[in-house]
């Protein structure tokens, strides 16, 4: 990617002071963003801006559309409208997921996938998880930057409840699609109900108005406790901007209305006019129409076959029935010959010898006579009984293959979701990627700009494995070091502070220590300052900063600045203090 593609910018609003907002193509493209705000504070026309800008400049993206709000970009952009309703361009279920990849990498084809409308939400969860590991796998060889959006991000990955595998697919997107060129928003009016491990991905956030208090404690920890309280009196489409990509923390921004027609409008009075909407060709339409029906006659197919083998298995029953039943009246005849054979027992029973023994051998050749049509008939029975079976035997063999063919049109699906499995493996193969700067195969990771720290808060596992790079004075030691540490640590009632101040902001203790550590050495520092000495964004540091001074181990010394809080210092000591 050259360097001028690097710098695109995209104007989306006004600054208070009047200027134009400009943010970085790439960085939204391949980012993790976060888009808040109550409804109607106007989150929804935030995403329809950016998509705007992003498909004027000839970006592709994908939209999961839970409330059927987007589809008003076809006003102007040539998008493919898939999912469940009849006004969809083209009704699609988890079958087509490859496909939809293929079409919105490969061939650059904006997508709006709308959820809307699946009755089986079922349905619904496999379409984008599928979909989602779809782009995911792809990305790691096209490198190629591509935004996903997703509306409702709290009903994947909510903060109270269990999350998922399609909401465990995007947090990992969000934690290493960036490294691919896959980059995500989540959009929800709540961020009270959003896991805040995903909120801490984020390196671009978008705070709307919010009023509930739950929402503005929110605010409170990711940003600062002052904004906890100017959230809630920001106007239609104002909202606080916080990127890691500029010097500036905090921006107010009033973003413009959107070009396209507005889908997500509260219905009024006044009639309105549906615009005519822009379409993709019918030849991709048609490709994945072929999909559908192809399913559609396997099924018809196979349940056709179903119903014929089960008619034929009746029928085999009815025969062996009767099977039965004939071989009963057989060996009743053969018992009655041997019996009117025996000529004692006869003439024992028999009053007189002459008519009547003639009568009984009569008798008996009849019954000899209907004893060998019976077993004509028996093996007669048995051959059509063997010649069914025959036909039964084909037509298992054709559902089994028409079955097999059925199977084989999931292979590739099947084979790529097994490659996911062995996750381990990849996370290996992705650590070195990463430390080299390279992918897992070698081909070089294309980033948005910036230097190679992750942006978020970091894992308290993460920094047990790997402690923060302070900047200490020159002759300080590793003995040194942790030596300070449990000192800080163990001074009275700081340690105790320092734990409910991680568990407040998901930052780890050595984290924690290494923040007092710089103020205690260096005195007031902003956060941006204290984050480049521990080596952390600043949205984690300041996150950290705020529970810290809720829990009295810090103060504000002036605007934006920050220092020990005089008691907490005097209990140090000399050696934490640096004296």
């Amino acid at each position: 990617m050259s360097d001028g593609s690097r710098q695109r910018l995209i104007h989306v609003g006004e600054t208070a002071d009047g200027a134009d907002l400009q943010l970085p193509v790439v960085e939204l493209l391949t980012g993790r963003g976060f888009v808040t705000g109550k409804s109607g504070s106007g989150k929804s026309n935030t995403a329809s801006v950016i998509a705007e800008e992003l498909l004027e400049a000839g970006y592709p993206l994908l939209i999961v559309d839970t409330d059927g709000e987007y589809y008003g970009l076809k006003e102007e952009y040539e998008m493919l409208h898939a999912g469940a309703d009849e006004e969809c361009d083209i009704q699609i279920g988890p079958e087509h997921a490859e496909q939809m990849a293929t079409l919105a990498l490969e061939e650059n084809v904006p997508v709006i996938l709308d959820v809307s409308g699946y009755l089986d939400e079922d349905v619904a969860d496999e379409l984008l998880r599928k979909i989602a590991r779809q782009l995911f796998v792809k990305e790691k060889k096209l490198k190629k930057p591509f935004l996903l959006v997703v509306e409702e991000v709290h009903e994947y990955i909510p903060e109270g409840g269990g999350v998922g595998e399609t909401g465990n697919l995007l947090i990992k997107i969000s934690k290493r699609g960036r490294k691919h060129g896959l980059g995500i928003v989540g959009i929800s009016q709540r961020p009270a109900d959003v896991k805040k491990d995903f909120i801490t991905q984020a390196n671009w956030l978008v705070w709307h108005r919010l009023t509930w208090d739950n929402d503005t404690k929110v605010v409170g920890r990711i940003i600062d406790t002052e904004y906890s309280e100017l959230v809630s009196d920001l106007d239609d489409g104002q909202a606080f901007v916080q990127t890691d990509w500029t010097e500036v923390d905090v921006r107010k921004i009033q973003f413009r209305r959107k070009r396209t027609f507005d889908a997500g409008a509260t219905p009024g009075l006044d009639d309105f006019e549906r615009p005519e909407l822009k379409s993709v060709s019918d030849a991709l339409v048609g490709d994945l129409q072929q999909i559908s029906e192809r399913k559609d006659r396997e099924q018809d197919r196979i349940q056709e076959l179903e119903a014929e083998l089960e008619k034929k298995q009746q029928r085999i029953e009815t025969l062996e029935d009767d099977l039965a039943s004939a071989r009963d009246v057989s060996s009743a005849a053969r018992q009655m010959a041997d019996a009117l054979q025996n000529t004692d027992t006869i003439q024992s029973q028999l009053p007189g010898g002459g008519e009547d023994l003639r009568r009984l051998h009569e008798e008996i050749a009849d019954l000899e006579t209907e004893r060998d049509e019976l077993e004509a008939d028996l093996d007669a029975r048995d051959d059509r009984i063997e010649h069914l079976e025959e036909q039964l035997a084909d037509r298992a063999a054709e559902v089994d293959r028409l079955r097999d063919e059925n199977r084989q049109l999931r292979a590739v699906v099947r084979d790529l979701e097994r490659e996911e499995r062995p996750e381990r493996d990849v996370d290996d193969a992705t650590v070195g990627a990463e430390e080299s700067g390279t992918d897992a195969d070698g081909t070089a990771i294309v980033q948005a700009g910036g230097d190679d720290i992750e942006f978020g808060y970091t894992p308290a596992d993460a920094d047990a494995a790997s402690e923060p790079d302070t900047v200490d004075e020159p002759g300080s030691s590793v003995a040194d070091e942790e030596r300070d540490r449990t000192e800080l640590l163990e001074t009275q009632g700081i340690g105790e502070r320092v734990t409910r101040a991680c568990e407040g902001s998901q930052c780890s203790r050595e984290t924690a220590v290494a923040v007092l550590r710089v103020f205690a050495r260096h005195g007031p520092l902003e956060t941006a300052a204290v984050a480049a000495r521990v080596d952390r964004s600043r949205v984690a540091v300041q996150s950290l900063v705020s529970e810290l001074r809720t829990d009295g181990l810090l103060e504000r010394s002036g605007e934006r600045t920050y220092a020990l809080a005089d008691d907490v210092r005097a209990e140090l000591p000399a050696a934490a203090a640096g004296e």
